[in-house]
């Protein structure tokens, strides 16, 4: 497979920044410009930047973190990242992300990795890091850094092979995705996340109930606790750095009550209470007939336990995520976040990472109380949110409905943002539309990190204003998100070398005018 992330053709090179604290080498994305400055950005790409390395997802990719893994073992010392942090210690791994996370900035606003403790030690960010995926570099989700945004793959029953897959994880960090979750549910899963995980350099989340339904063949009455507790080590042997994990729906407060009635009456929706009842046992996923409590509530302290051995965080699932504007901000959506919130007390006693699962489809003038909301019912955990959709008529844009939601909400406070492509709600994404969805939630990102005045976020900005008015046509390419696309475009109509765009013309443009003034 061809070397998809050669960035020397978009002006660009790997350089790597020395830490000071511990022996790591810490890779950035170095844009030249033609007024022979240098501008540093953050990089997802991992190894595949190196010279001459191509891609073959056999051989898998170099395990930047196998060291400090093995030390760790070998001292008889391997704890989470979260234990490290209370105990007042400063890991490689907190160095590493603080390093990201600068982009080149020096002095007082810089993040420094005591800033990286601090957060994580207070439960307010994560630093997803299972010892079995040493491929993935460090990475930080808290509301003190850079927005995150996570791209979604994984096959389905309808198609798309192991080759595919591993084939659009790349391709999702290649235009910038800081985690990948892998929500296959077709054939050969095993397999495909083996192969996603071995060639990922970003932490890799999953949902393990899918698999574990898969093994029983979809029959939710057939699953077992042990099943899924199998189900979830196989995970965590493999490498997964997170678990989406639906403990927050209980069956006392959303069958033994009027929650019933208030979803059916509130909002006329054509089921029964029979089907409301299939739909409670696929969110939560019963222990037992018997019970009839969430699987994952009722043996939450056993997950944390297992979590715990390995440093997986909990990304804890919103099952009952509006899926419409007309359910945001119910009851049910609320009530399911104070649970949420309380587990995620209980998983910090275990010294377990944790994040919080967000909504949805929200209108915009709801989206404030869902930041403020979270943060006091979990206690300041880091929000993931997914969006949210300011609306629900954009079929087939719903990248662009979802990311004026994302830009919002990532500014008022929500640390990592769930991609949404122009086939969601319709189909299952190409290239193409991952590489679509990727860059739209990365300009969301960036637009809140900007407003919330992260450290050097408006550099690159800044440098591309200066860029227009000297019609450095290259150095724009370059500092946009998609240079590929931003240079096809403009040759499109124009001449090399035009001191002019196509809008204005050569007689109009407001550059050209201002400078001939001047």
């Amino acid at each position: 497979m061809e070397n998809i992330f050669d960035l020397s053709k978009n002006g660009a090179k790997k350089v790597y920044i020395d830490g000071e604290l511990f022996p790591i080498r810490v890779g950035m994305r170095e844009i030249s410009l033609q007024n022979g400055e240098k501008v540093l950005v953050y990089d997802t790409s991992g190894p595949y930047t190196e010279e001459n390395h191509t891609i073959d997802i056999q051989r898998g990719i170099r395990k930047v973190r196998e060291n400090w893994t093995r030390e760790r073992f070998d001292k008889q010392n391997f704890h989470t990242q979260l234990w490290y942090a209370r105990q007042g210690i400063v890991t490689p791994e907190m160095e590493y992300v603080a390093i990201r996370e600068n982009q080149g900035v020096t002095g007082e606003n810089r993040i420094t990795p005591e800033i990286v403790r601090e957060e994580i030690a207070a439960g307010r960010a994560i630093l997803p890091s299972n010892y079995r995926h040493p491929e993935a570099e460090p990475m930080i989700i808290g509301s003190k850094f850079l927005v995150k945004i996570n791209a979604n793959i994984g096959n389905s029953a309808l198609g798309s092979s192991i080759e595919e897959e591993v084939e659009k994880a790349m391709w999702a960090i290649k235009w910038g995705a800081d985690t990948v979750m892998d929500l296959s549910t077709g054939k050969n899963i095993h397999k495909t996340r083996e192969s996603i995980l071995r060639n990922t350099p970003v932490p890799v989340g999953t949902v393990p109930m899918y698999q574990a339904l898969e093994k029983v063949h979809g029959k939710i009455e057939d699953l077992t606790w042990e099943v899924y507790y199998d189900t979830l080590v196989e995970q965590c042997e493999q490498g997964v750095d997170y678990f989406t994990i639906h403990a927050g729906i209980l069956q006392e407060t959303a069958v033994n009550t009027d929650l019933t009635e208030f979803i059916l009456d509130q909002y006329h929706l054509l089921i029964t209470k029979c089907f409301f009842q299939k739909f409670l046992d696929q969110c939560s996923f019963t222990c037992t007939q018997k019970t009839g409590n969430n699987i994952n509530f009722c043996h939450f302290e056993e997950i944390c336990e297992l979590l715990k051995k390995y440093d997986i965080a909990f990304s804890l699932g919103d099952g009952l995520r509006p899926g419409s504007i007309a359910d945001a901000n119910d009851e049910a959506q609320f009530g399911e976040l104070k649970v949420l919130g309380e587990l995620a007390k209980i998983a910090w006693k275990h010294d377990v990472q944790v994040i919080i699962e967000g909504p949805g489809h929200v209108p915009m003038n709801k989206i404030r109380e869902n930041m403020d909301r979270q943060i006091v019912d979990c206690a300041g955990a880091p929000f993931y949110t997914l969006g949210p959709l300011v609306s629900d008529i954009g079929a087939g844009y719903d990248h662009i409905t979802s990311a004026i939601g994302a830009a919002m909400i990532g500014w008022m406070g929500t640390s990592m943002l769930c991609y949404v492509t122009t086939k969601e709600h319709l189909a299952l994404p190409n290239k193409d539309d991952v590489r679509e969805g990727v860059v739209t939630y990365k300009l969301a990102a960036h637009a809140a990190d900007i407003a919330k005045g992260h450290p050097g976020a408006a550099e690159r900005d800044l440098q591309m204003s200066k860029a227009r008015y000297e019609m450095r046509w290259y150095d724009q390419f370059n500092l946009s998100l998609d240079p590929e696309r931003a240079r096809r475009m403009h040759f499109e109509m124009i001449k090399e070398g035009a001191d002019h765009c196509s809008m204005c013309g050569p007689d109009f443009c407001a550059m050209k005018i201002t400078k001939s003034i001047l």
